[in-house]
């Protein structure tokens, strides 16, 4: 299963990376006469409204939704290590202060933060990703914090500042690599996390506008046809559904390893 998940995700940022490899139709201009034709040899996942193939969608949409939840996990990862590593490491009212923010933030559902950061930054695909990130920050500022707080009680780390370290030198040299781990983890993680909200948040809108193929967005207009065009909101949807389970099940693996 390990193995499926690698290929699932490569398969998809190869998607993002070259998509022209994988069909030859364009994303954005379609055939009116071949409109709403179900999955076919010639249209692997059938085509939409205005006739255009829904699987080249899918493929250049890629990009979209990828380099969104890269974007999402970049910020949750910098500003959640950073606040951990200042709450484990320094402790006292520091340590205090910090985490009482962020059991703040975990009270408060992550689509209702990120909503709310729309609202103060606006809508658009950047601004989703940077409002899905900052609903992560919470979660990588706890587990950063505990691990910094184990690895600063180890010896080897007692022993550097013994030999003469500087408080800085020693948190970067010994303190931070050896808490990433979990981390890392952590990151796989939510990334699958951060491709589904960015698709829940483009789904309501507050995405990409329209012809961008972007994931939720494709599943927000076939849900006019659902009754008549199944494909057109299943098939993304469960491309979304594959890339989010495999971000998973990689993330168990890192955190067992």
């Amino acid at each position: 299963m390990r193995a499926l998940s690698w290929l699932v995700i490569g398969l998809v940022v190869l998607w993002a990376v070259a998509p022209w490899l994988f069909t030859g139709y364009d994303p954005i201009i379609g055939v009116p006469a071949e409109k709403l034709q179900g999955p076919s040899l010639a249209h692997w996942f059938g085509t939409d409204a205005v006739g255009r193939d829904l699987f080249a969608r899918v493929i250049y949409g890629a990009v979209h939704s990828l380099s969104g939840a890269f974007v999402a996990v970049a910020v949750g990862l910098v500003l959640g290590t950073l606040l951990g590593l200042l709450a484990g490491s320094v402790g006292g009212f520091a340590d205090a202060a910090i985490m009482r923010v962020v059991d703040v933030l975990l009270s408060v559902p992550g689509l209702l933060l990120a909503l709310t950061v729309i609202i103060l930054l606006g809508p658009g695909t950047v601004n989703v990703a940077i409002a899905v990130g900052v609903g992560s920050v919470a979660a990588f500022a706890r587990v950063a914090r505990s691990e910094v707080v184990r690895v600063r009680r180890t010896d080897y780390v007692e022993a550097a500042f013994g030999s003469g370290g500087s408080f800085a030198a020693v948190l970067w040299r010994h303190v931070l690599p050896n808490s990433l781990g979990p981390v890392i983890a952590l990151a796989a993680l939510q990334f699958g996390v951060a491709i589904l909200a960015i698709s829940t948040l483009g789904f309501l809108g507050y995405g990409a506008e329209p012809p961008t193929p972007e994931w939720g967005l494709l599943i927000s207009e076939g849900r006019n046809y659902l009754a008549t065009s199944w494909w057109l909101t299943t098939l993304p949807g469960a491309v979304v559904v594959a890339v989010v389970l495999a971000a998973s099940r990689i993330s168990r693996s890192l955190g067992r390893s």
